[in-house]
């Protein structure tokens, strides 16, 4: 929950004013006052004109010889230093709304990430609370300069879109914090490929829930978020505080792709499971980027629909049996989902004229569903409108 407090300063005098104002009720000068206070004519000059502050063994000594209490001065020169940061820091806002513009913050404001508003240096502020930082450049030196690379292993700088893509991961982070897990067990991972695959094919209405449950009990943590506008993630995987963290997002919503980039970052935590490693799609990471893709993507489509169950489905096709039949039939036959097969069958045919009319076929990814499900007061709250 992010820190609200109840006094910022909107108004402070030095505190040199105030100690101007209570030299001349006495009668004393600055050279006077300096020598009783043992301190040089230049710093109490400096003081007086406001180019000085008053440090605590100055306000200990002001106490003595002014008998005004030493607190009092150093809450003045506090107050004073409170302003003067905050004024400093509303510039920087200002200076910052050109960079907040390159964020898609309408999207993340109905995504309840920031505040929605229409004020410029609000979304600023709503942006540095959002990623934890004080200043863009430092979301640049985590993002793009990886000056914290406990914290952010990769550079964005030759990302699509950093700015969005810097947002989503961040969502995920968010996401993934709120979240315990037990310490990550390969052995169990693998264990539940199946039953994963099992969910995939019989599709039960809460099959986004029990993919983290299961998941969970590997030490895995799967978080589902919106995708974001000119970001093209379906899945990534990363290590957050020693936990494989497998983000999944609603990219195009297609069942099929669904399933395939999650055993494809499945596939990456048990083939590549470095904890240095970060997997984004749209990021060239390391040189061995190219094949830990193609083996990921091996792993994936010989557990969700093999290479000899494929040719034996388009072997049938081709023969002249109808291609739906065909599909489901041989859905039921591998324990597969049929969307898994005509998404194969899209992928590697481009024959719209024949095979065109599956896209239609394919089921849709709903996210917002399944968050109506764990929360009914949604429902309820939608069902009013």
């Amino acid at each position: 929950m992010r820190a609200r407090y109840t006094y910022q300063p909107d108004y402070a005098v030095h505190p040199g004013e105030t100690l101007r104002e209570k030299l001349e009720e006495l009668g004393m000068t600055p050279k006077e006052f300096a020598v009783r206070t043992g301190k040089p004519v230049k710093t109490i000059s400096e003081i007086l004109n406001g180019k000085s502050s008053i440090t605590f063994e100055m306000a200990v000594l002001f106490e003595k010889v002014l008998k005004i209490p030493a607190g009092f001065w150093i809450k003045k020169q506090s107050n004073f230093n409170e302003l003067v940061a905050r004024e400093k820091h509303q510039k920087e806002l200002e200076q910052a709304i050109d960079w907040a513009k390159l964020f898609p913050y309408p999207q993340m404001a109905k995504l309840d990430f920031v505040k929605a508003t229409r004020k410029a240096e609000e979304k600023v502020e709503e942006l540095l609370h959002f990623f934890n930082v004080s200043k863009p450049t430092a979301w640049e030196n985590i993002y793009m300069n990886r000056q914290t690379p406990v914290f952010f292993r990769i550079s964005l700088k030759h990302a699509k879109n950093p700015y969005a893509l810097s947002a989503l991961m961040r969502m995920g982070e968010i996401k993934a914090n709120s979240i315990e897990a037990p310490d990550f067990n390969k052995v169990v991972l693998k264990s539940i490929l199946p039953e994963l695959k099992n969910i995939m094919s019989n599709k039960p209405s809460d099959y986004l829930q029990q993919i983290q449950k299961k998941c969970l009990l590997a030490g895995v943590k799967v978080i589902y978020t919106h995708n974001l506008p000119k970001t093209v993630i379906h899945g990534t995987v990363r290590w957050i505080i020693d936990k494989p963290v497998l983000q999944m997002t609603d990219r195009l919503k297609r069942y099929d792709i669904f399933w395939f980039s999650l055993f494809h970052e499945i596939g990456h935590i048990l083939l590549h499971g470095n904890k240095k490693n970060i997997f984004l799609e749209e990021i060239n990471n390391s040189e061995n980027k190219d094949y830990k893709e193609k083996e990921a993507d091996n792993f994936s489509a010989q557990w969700l629909l093999s290479d000899d169950e494929y040719e034996k489905i388009i072997t049938t096709i081709n023969s002249g049996a109808g291609i739906m039949e065909t599909i489901q039939y041989y859905a039921n036959e591998f324990k597969t989902h049929k969307d898994i097969i005509i998404g194969r069958i899209l992928y590697r045919n481009k024959d719209l004229y024949k095979f065109g009319f599956l896209q239609k076929e394919i089921e849709k990814v709903d996210f917002d569903e399944a968050r109506k499900r764990l929360n009914p007061k949604i429902k309820k709250k939608e069902k009013v409108k």
